[in-house]
């Protein structure tokens, strides 16, 4: 019911019957009005201020929040014509770099019953390069339950990961010289990518929410950002400032691309819905199994507008790029047979309590990012994060700068730690424990 409420209130204010400004009940009125109890308002309430639909005004009540505008009447839009290296971990040391999917409660009898039934499907003599039919309408389904997104079947096709996704969408896009605007600090890989495609590489700032849009320069072609949980820095991009970045790419003919990479665990609400969702005929959402399950499955997928998802196939046949079919076929099998959304329902529960081991023992220092994901940020001042992440080393504890995420001049300085990787949660505390010693 909450989640009823909650798509009920959101559509309200985004097609404006509810205008940016105006009181919403009290959770008691509402819920009497409505017949439920106080919590399902409660927290329905709370889901939207997460999501920055709602703000609080002290000792006055609930608002929508000043800058909400009404969703714009999508409007067809042609597209144009066409690091550093981590170090290897050795088996002593706890690794406490971001990235890293945590396979330790994998469902195993279904992990092997799903390949065991994929590996027996006979050969294809041609695939389709929008991906295998029975898995594209499983995972239409999946995205809608999980991130509260609706796509029809042609808008979707199988990538081998949001990497690979976000390639072929540069590859079919972009010609040499385009200038693509990307998160600074953002995702290397991404970086690589797209400077791979020859794109001209814009660093645009972020902040704690995320990417800030009024930086945004004319004249990009594309953006790619990470809004659901910015990469490094955690930030939430608020619901203004996803409808103001919405505006700018219409406004220049852009295109942006949304990187989901662990949309599907957040700890103090549910998932948030999106970017794609409010206006999906200037968004591509990429999405990914690496985080959910294992980067060994090799599977993601690409959504956007029919008509571009289209020339991407088209632009994909001609690099020969496909997705192995045996990967596909067990993914299949995982999300019809409900295994796929079992294990995320229990991975949410293992992270959180991943998470909290990690906050207690750094107590005391400045954390940020930590209500989604498989990472955190603790602000540490160069050059001591530096020599924190060094000295770590050496006390066999593997952790990430933010330099390392800078494009150009470092706008933050900190420690990236990931808890989504092989250590144990003992190992976690212990880890942590070092850094917060070494940090003092």
């Amino acid at each position: 019911m909450s989640a009823q409420l909650v798509a009920q209130l959101r559509a309200a204010m985004g097609e404006g019957r509810l205008a940016a400004g105006e009181r919403l009940p009290s959770s008691r009125a509402l819920a009497g009005l409505l017949g439920v109890s106080r919590t399902v308002v409660t927290e329905a309430y709370e889901q939207l201020y997460a999501e920055g639909w709602l703000e609080g005004r002290h000792g006055s009540g609930t608002y929508v929040t000043e800058g909400v505008a009404a969703a714009p009447t999508p409007r067809p839009q042609k597209p144009k014509a066409r690091s550093v290296q981590r170090a290897a971990a050795a088996p002593h040391e706890i690794d406490l770099r971001p990235g890293i999917a945590w396979i330790g409660a994998l469902d195993t009898p279904a992990w092997r019953r799903a390949w065991r039934l994929a590996a027996g499907m006979p050969p294809q003599q041609r695939q389709d390069p929008h991906g295998l039919p029975g898995l594209r309408q499983a995972l239409t389904d999946y995205i809608r339950r999980s991130r509260g997104v609706t796509c029809p079947l042609d808008a979707l096709l199988v990538t081998r990961g949001a990497t690979n996704g976000l390639d072929l969408l540069a590859a079919t896009v972009l010609e040499p010289g385009d200038r693509v605007g990307v998160e600074d600090p953002g995702y290397v890989r991404a970086r690589a990518v797209l400077k791979g495609r020859g794109a001209e590489l814009v660093p645009c700032p972020v902040d704690e929410h995320g990417i800030i849009v009024d930086a945004l320069p004319d004249g990009l072609r594309l953006v790619y950002t990470t809004p659901s949980h910015q990469f490094p820095m955690g930030g939430v991009l608020p619901v203004p400032r996803r409808q103001s970045l919405l505006a700018w790419a219409r406004r220049n003919g852009a295109l942006i691309a949304e990187d989901d990479y662990d949309g599907e665990f957040r700890y103090d609400v549910a998932p948030l819905p999106a970017l794609y969702g409010l206006d999906p005929d200037v968004v591509v959402y990429l999405g990914t199994t690496a985080k959910i399950l294992t980067a060994d499955m090799g599977v993601g997928w690409l959504t956007g507008r029919p008509d571009l998802v289209a020339d991407v196939a088209l632009r994909r046949e001609e690099l020969n790029d496909r997705t192995a079919v045996v990967p596909q076929d067990a993914l299949r099998l995982l999300l019809e047979r409900g295994d796929l959304d079992r294990h995320v329902r229990r991975m949410r529960g293992e992270y959180a309590r991943r998470r909290e081991v990690v906050v207690q023992a750094l107590d005391g220092l400045v954390v940020r990012g930590d209500t989604a994901g498989l990472h955190l940020v603790v602000d540490v001042p160069e050059p001591l994060a530096g020599a924190v992440a060094a000295e770590a080393a050496v006390r066999g504890v593997l952790v990430e700068t933010l330099g390392r995420h800078h494009m150009g001049a470092e706008r933050a300085s900190g420690l990236v730690i990931g808890y989504g990787s092989a250590a144990t949660p003992a190992a976690l505390r212990t880890g942590c424990e070092i850094i917060r010693e070494l940090v003092g």
